[in-house]
């Protein structure tokens, strides 16, 4: 069911981008780009084929997608390959991560036209590109589970027979933000939270896809740490509304995923090209029903008429990324702890 829901997902994808006007670029011949990204991102159901074959339409170039496990193993392969990299580009870094990425000095400016962004925060980077966004959310599966909790300190003191599956923040982007979460609504408190919430966990997941395919979707338990356009994606493809998002009253934990040109790119106009297509309609309009994210532009009438029906956050919580730089050993160390 997934498979066939990947494919349907791509081919709408296709469909929209080849409905969709062309700004031609210069021609850059004979020219390869490439760009470090995650995994799914350029998997057969991901964004990565539908803005390849667009881009390299318009750019008369080579368009080399370069698959890495998650969005900290991108900065740690060009943290560790430095200079030499061969990277043009990374995509896939988070909003939590640009203060490291920065700290490198491998990053240069974008140079790219940010007008059309629109985002539920300020957005004032030089260097970073922003291509999509959600909140992370519960996501609960309604023949399961009639009634979610209404907001995180619901879910916190919920019985101990509600079981919730959730990933670890050292390998995941969405176990990252579930951290970053409990802090922002409970600050020194988050030790205790984590106490309380840590019966209810039926397991922790090195990554998001085990934990929602695998174990969720399965029936392992009736609600999993995800997105909240994931039900977007069951709604748009698979025709259901089984699968829902919980809207918490403290509001939600925002994820901005990025892009930025390396320094040492031997392709640096190529690279800048890159980067404004990927904010531009054509990219932007396979995001929602490839990636099932937010596109960081308003797509108008090409955003899905399912994501309408997708909870609104009432707030958008963001901790400033320098923080989270500075304070997020110790803030994994808590969470560890509470385990225990």
């Amino acid at each position: 069911m997934i498979t066939n829901f990947r494919h349907a997902a791509s081919r709408v994808a296709f469909s929209l981008l080849g409905a969709l006007s062309i700004v031609a670029l210069p021609s850059y011949a004979a020219q390869t780009l490439t760009v470090y990204t995650y995994d799914s991102f350029t998997s057969e159901w991901g964004p990565g084929p539908v803005i390849k074959e667009a881009f390299e339409k318009e750019c008369d170039c080579t368009l080399n997608f370069v698959a890495i496990d998650s969005s900290a193993g991108i900065l740690n392969r060009v943290q560790l390959e430095g200079k030499s990299s061969k990277a043009d580009v990374v995509l896939g870094l988070d909003y939590n991560l640009m203060a490291i990425a920065e700290d490198s000095g491998l990053l240069a400016e974008s140079g790219t036209d940010m007008s059309a962004v629109k985002l539920p925060v300020d957005w004032d980077s030089k260097i970073f590109v922003p291509f999509d966004y959600g909140h992370f959310a519960f996501v609960y599966d309604t023949e399961q589970l009639e009634t979610p909790p209404s907001s995180l300190e619901e879910l916190v003191n919920a019985p101990d027979d509600l079981k919730i599956i959730i990933q670890d923040p050292r390998t995941s982007t969405p176990g990252l933000g579930l951290m970053l979460w409990v802090k922002a609504v409970y600050g020194d408190d988050a030790a205790t939270a984590w106490k309380k919430l840590q019966p209810k966990i039926l397991t922790v997941t090195t990554g998001w896809s085990e934990a929602y395919f695998s174990l969720f979707l399965n029936g392992e338990a009736p609600m999993v740490l995800s997105y909240d356009t994931s039900p977007g994606y069951h709604m748009a493809i698979d025709k259901t509304e089984q699968y829902q998002a919980a809207a918490f009253d403290e509001g939600h934990y925002l994820q901005i995923e990025v892009a930025a040109l390396l320094k040492n790119s031997p392709n640096q106009e190529l690279g800048k090209a890159f980067l404004q297509f990927l904010i531009g309609k054509e990219a932007q309009s396979a995001l929602p029903l490839t990636n099932v994210m937010y596109p960081s532009t308003d797509i108008g009438d090409a955003l899905p008429a399912e994501f309408e029906k997708l909870i609104k956050p009432s707030k958008s919580l963001l901790l400033d990324t320098e923080q989270v730089r500075d304070e997020r050993k110790a803030w994994i160390d808590e969470w560890l702890e509470s385990a225990n």
